[in-house]
């Protein structure tokens, strides 16, 4: 779902917000509001109604095509959260709500997870200027390693969308990421 929140400084955010729900039968993934909520235990219940009877839920925020952030309740519990860059609390109100609570940094960017890829370039944010936070683990167990989570953020080129998509197709939700996305 594209959408979009307004600033207390006048400004807009626009954003792109998917929940992918595993369950008994597999993954399903729905478009997620994030216009109204008010702290970070909204968006937490909210993303538990999402997936009532999940083992595992997953929120992936992208916004302005800067940031991503990645959220995971398991059983319902527990909220763990990833960001490519801490930075986005600082620049609007919807980063803010989503990284508020986080304290420590991920892993910093070394040199090995730097150089790991490079593509083509484009707009998205430099090795340099990103600063991961949260916990670059949450996706461990589901074949997305905290190493090759910080490289895909790493990666020269890499818009959030680039990032959720290659993370998606690997957990095996992509196809239903891609279909909200292009709704």
């Amino acid at each position: 779902m594209l959408g979009r929140i307004d600033e207390p400084s006048g400004g807009i955010v626009s954003y792109f917000a998917a929940a992918a729900v595993r369950g008994p039968r597999g993954w399903t993934a729905t478009e997620f509001d994030l216009s109204d909520v008010a702290d970070i235990g909204d968006v937490a219940e909210r993303l538990r109604e999402a997936g009532d009877d999940a083992r595992v839920a997953l929120l992936f925020v992208e916004s302005d095509d800067d940031y991503l952030v990645v959220l995971r309740l398991d059983d319902g519990e527990d909220l763990r959260v990833f960001a490519a860059d801490g930075t986005f609390a600082t620049e609007s109100r919807l980063g803010a709500i989503l990284l508020g609570e986080v304290e420590e940094p991920a892993l910093d960017f070394d040199d090995d997870v730097a150089e790991e890829g490079t593509g083509e370039e484009s707009p998205a944010v430099s090795v340099a200027d990103a600063e991961p936070v949260g916990d670059p683990d949450l996706l461990s167990d589901l074949g997305v390693s905290a190493h090759r989570l910080l490289a895909l953020c790493a990666r020269e080129g890499m818009l959030p969308s680039d990032i959720t998509a290659e993370i998606s197709q690997g957990l095996g939700c992509g196809d239903e990421i891609e279909e909200l996305r292009e709704a």
